[in-house]
């Protein structure tokens, strides 16, 4: 076949060729129309930014309006790039989560195209309506609210503060709890807490010694999340309440404590928190048991830019794993937590490619895990205390151990798990409780060892020792507490069940 040339084509001609051609393209690019505040940027901004990012809250300027996000547009696009912002360190498809913060790939994608286009604005009519919060407790009126009786007042400048306030639960009778709600007090001041009970009043001792509200450091041991449940705050965290059918019990003379991480703002901030109680009287059908997979017998050599811990539990009984709660202070870097089915299926249940002491969160999953007696649950954390990492506490880096310091390190996997057969509950429970309960032990006699003129440190090991039925070695450590700390009512009842489970009746009654 014979292929006639093309005409050829004045300059007149081809000009009329591309002006065509320049249209097309102009119509192409008008039928894709551009990013703009209004249309595209203010539902992701009002979903995953508004709740910390408004006033009185934790974020640092407010993006509730056009005018406040475009001063901050380029601020937004490199942070969520780098995925710094919004804070939620699973990595997608490790695990399905309620209440995720991360932004999408194309939400990435569409905050960049913004920002390069100039930041229009569009169309306020396009504009979706402000996000609304609730002004005051989310579940309604608290059945009880407990409220520190004075602030305590925080430097205007420097490093972070960890400060543990202690607040006596006014109840005159054991009550079922289906929800707490925490209220900060100060959102710009307080970073996050960690909520246990005490009943023992170690913790009320601790705070009685320091002459300001509460006491420096990390909560002691004896202040605890009540028996298989996680309780915490952090900005943007919706409280939840218990699921249905399992409330927790809350005993009289109880003191709620509340470990605070606070940041400076560069001027002195009162810092006043409160706690609502939501009871119910529908006594629990179903109780979780909390396993902790880890490490408290950490040493890690100054230097060491890959240090790990291991850790693994096999179920003795099928379990629905409801929540995780991955905890590590400034040297953790990476965390993974898998489950193997005794058929050998992998099953993820979190990854954090980077651990951020300050963004840590208690994860409840979508749905629960189902996982099958015999399943393998394990976790692998590393840690780098190499002059390389920029939230090294230490410079030049030390030698770091296990404590509950925060310049100390920790290497904990919180786990919520629910027996699938009720009366599967106490031979899970048991077999969880002595697997933590020897871990505890070495950590707590090495603390010990460090602090032998406290009595708090005595009480701690006694109790672990009389738990695990080692009542003769109970016994000589709560006489040494008595010995340094003679009127503490609880340590005298303590040593009494110590010498009752010897079978020493009369010194026990006396």
């Amino acid at each position: 076949m014979r292929i006639s040339p093309l005409p050829p084509v004045s300059r007149w001609g081809l000009a009329a060729i591309l002006t065509a051609g320049l249209s097309a393209v102009a119509a192409v690019a008008h039928a894709a129309p551009a990013v703009t505040f209004s249309r595209d940027i203010a539902p992701i901004v009002f979903a995953h930014c508004a709740t910390c990012h408004r006033p009185g809250e934790v974020g640092p300027f407010s993006l509730l309006t056009y005018r406040d996000v475009r001063q901050h547009a380029q601020q937004i696009a490199e942070v969520t790039k780098r995925r710094y912002m919004p804070p939620w360190k699973p990595e997608p498809g490790k695990g399905e989560f309620l209440d995720s913060r991360a932004l999408t790939a194309a939400q990435i994608e569409t905050i960049a195209a913004w920002v390069a286009a100039g930041t229009p604005e569009g169309d306020p009519a396009e504009l979706p309506p402000a996000p609304q919060f609730a002004s005051g407790w989310q579940f309604g009126t608290p059945d009880l609210v407990i409220t520190m009786p004075v602030p305590y007042t925080l430097r205007a400048d420097g490093p972070d503060v960890f400060r543990t306030m202690v607040l006596p639960i006014p109840i005159d009778r054991p009550r079922y709890v289906r929800a707490i709600e925490f209220h900060p007090g100060n959102a710009r001041a307080v970073h996050h807490a960690n909520i246990g009970i005490d009943h023992t009043r170690a913790s009320r001792r601790l705070d009685e010694q320091d002459a300001e509200p509460g006491h420096d450091g990390s909560m002691a041991q004896d202040a605890s999340y009540p028996p298989g449940y996680m309780l915490g705050w952090t900005p943007g965290q919706r409280p939840r309440p218990s699921p249905d059918g399992m409330a927790w019990r809350l005993e009289r003379d109880s003191d709620l404590v509340a470990g605070l991480h606070l940041q400076t703002t560069g001027k002195p901030e009162p810092v006043q928190i409160s706690v609502g109680f939501f009871f119910t009287d529908e006594a629990p059908a179903r109780a979780p048991v909390g396993l902790r997979l880890g490490s408290q017998t950490m040493a890690i050599p100054a230097g060491e830019s890959r240090y790990t811990i291991t850790d693994s539990y096999t179920l003795p009984t099928d379990a629905d794993l409801i929540a995780v709660q991955p905890h590590a202070h400034n040297l953790g870097r990476t965390m993974v937590a898998e489950a193997r089915t005794p058929e050998h299926v992998i099953i993820p249940l979190i990854e954090i490619k980077d651990w951020d002491f300050r963004w840590q969160d208690v994860y409840r999953y979508e749905k629960p895990v189902r996982l099958p007696e015999g399943t393998v649950i394990s976790m692998t954390y590393v840690y780098d205390n190499s002059a390389a990492n920029p939230r090294n506490p230490f410079s030049p880096p030390k030698r770091i151990v296990w404590g509950q310091n925060t310049n100390d390190e920790m290497g904990d996997l919180w786990l919520q798990l629910v027996p699938r057969d009720d009366r599967q509950f106490t031979r899970l429970a048991s077999d969880v409780a002595a697997k933590m309960r020897e871990e505890d032990l070495k950590a707590y006699v090495g603390l010990l060892a460090k602090e032998p003129d406290k009595a708090f440190r005595h009480d701690a090991v006694a109790l672990l020792y009389l738990q695990g039925g080692e009542p003769a070695e109970a016994v000589k450590h709560f006489r040494e507490s008595l010995r340094l700390e003679p009127n503490v009512a609880a340590t005298h009842y303590n040593l009494g069940l110590a010498l009752s489970a010897q079978r020493k009746f009369d010194e026990a009654i006396a």
